[in-house]
């Protein structure tokens, strides 16, 4: 099954098969309570800042991958494999972003 970006899907290799990964409404709303954000703008703002943390990238690819149908909390993120490590998460959180938010993507710089 192919994603479809028009409905802001992207399509992502987690734990060796290809997921589909997307931000609804309802996995916005659990992003805006992960991270404290009052609104959908302070929560793009906090995405384009360019400064997302491992934690951050976890959040949103659970909650990606939770708005595509997969039960998935972000702690069990962090033990799976993603095709290309840290490098390749902070693309998908990158593409999730763009696909969602369009003009207000994240540059993804995962902090230490």
């Amino acid at each position: 099954m192919s994603a479809n970006r028009r409905r802001g899907e992207i399509s992502a290799v987690i734990n060796g098969r290809e997921c589909t990964l997307c931000l609804t409404l309802g996995s916005l709303a659990e992003l805006e309570h992960a991270f404290s954000a009052s609104d959908l703008t302070a929560l793009a703002e906090r995405f384009s800042s360019g400064r997302l943390s491992a934690r951050d990238l976890m959040e949103v690819i659970a909650a990606g991958l939770r708005g595509a149908g997969t039960e998935v909390e972000a702690t069990d993120v962090g033990s799976m494999a993603i095709e290309g490590g840290v490098t390749g998460a902070a693309a998908i959180v990158a593409e999730l972003l763009k696909v969602t938010f369009g003009a207000a993507e994240a540059s993804t710089t995962p902090r230490t």
